[in-house]
């Protein structure tokens, strides 16, 4: 009898030390998947804010807005910031000079703005707002006065706009009209545009089409048999390179003003790429 009693305890203490050690390794590895899932989440959520939207609407402040041109909007097409046709390029009649103050030296072509008529019997009824792209600088007129014919005169914030645009918010008949602005994202249906111009020996490329901010502060462009190059900014929206780039393949990254993000756009042209071609690819700011 003792000895069946001593075997069964024997026994059931073993029984229990293999629930027991069971279980500590069952929570071993509890702990450590837990602790693994935890640091993925924590990789995922970061890595998905680097590509979450980083750009939001500024507050609303008060500026003034004029219009240039007819109905037609041809005195739009060109400009500061060497877009070229904007009904061909996707801008259409939506769009705007900035006065010096806002143009930023260029850095600021291609930034999108919404704009309503305020304070003044000439608005349109309800106030509605319309939203324009920066592809213009409205320079400044010494000769007159900052509020008697100078509107694009540092330090004053200015707008001045086809006349399709200024007919959305007010009667055209008004000439000038107080308006509240602010900074939007730009909304840009496909991906970012390259139009090339140069030579053999200099690459000058005008970049279209940017979402987002919709700004630029910097280029690099890399062919299929060179490192990155460092692009400058020439004028507006167009960056060149000195280098000697023909019969290859040519990738850009580029980097937002506002956002300071960095996008790679690669193989944007092939390696038979021309002189006065645009190439489009499928990738832009968010």
């Amino acid at each position: 009898m003792a000895l069946y009693y001593y075997s069964t305890r024997a026994s059931g203490g073993a029984f229990y030390y293999q629930v027991w050690t069971t279980m500590a390794s069952f929570l071993r590895l509890w702990s450590f998947t837990f602790f693994l899932m935890v640091w993925i989440l924590t990789i995922i959520s970061k890595s998905a804010a680097s590509y979450s939207p980083v750009y939001k609407p500024s507050p609303w402040a008060l500026a003034h807005a004029t219009f240039y041109g007819d109905e037609s909007a041809s005195a739009t097409m060109g400009g500061a910031c060497g877009y070229g046709n904007l009904f061909n390029n996707g801008y259409g009649t939506d769009t705007t000079a900035l006065s010096s103050t806002l143009f930023n030296n260029g850095y600021a072509c291609g930034t999108c703005y919404q704009i309503k008529c305020v304070q003044s019997s000439w608005c349109f009824k309800g106030s509605p707002f319309i939203t324009v792209t920066a592809t213009n600088l409205c320079p400044p007129n010494w000769s007159e006065d900052s509020n008697n014919g100078g509107w694009c005169n540092p330090p004053r914030s200015h707008f001045d706009m086809s006349k399709p645009a200024f007919e959305k918010i007010a009667q055209w008949k008004a000439g000038i009209v107080p308006v509240m602005y602010r900074r939007v994202p730009c909304i840009r249906k496909g991906g970012l545009q390259f139009s090339f111009q140069g030579n053999g020996y200099w690459l000058l490329v005008y970049v279209m089409n940017v979402a987002g901010g919709g700004d630029i502060s910097g280029m690099w462009v890399k062919g299929s048999r060179t490192g990155w190059i460092s692009m400058s900014q020439n004028w507006g929206a167009s960056y060149q390179a000195f280098a000697t780039l023909g019969g290859q393949a040519l990738s850009f990254k580029i980097t937002s003003y506002t956002t300071k993000q960095t996008i790679l756009a690669r193989d944007v042209a092939p390696s038979n790429w021309n002189f006065g071609m645009t190439y489009q690819t499928n990738v832009n700011f968010l």
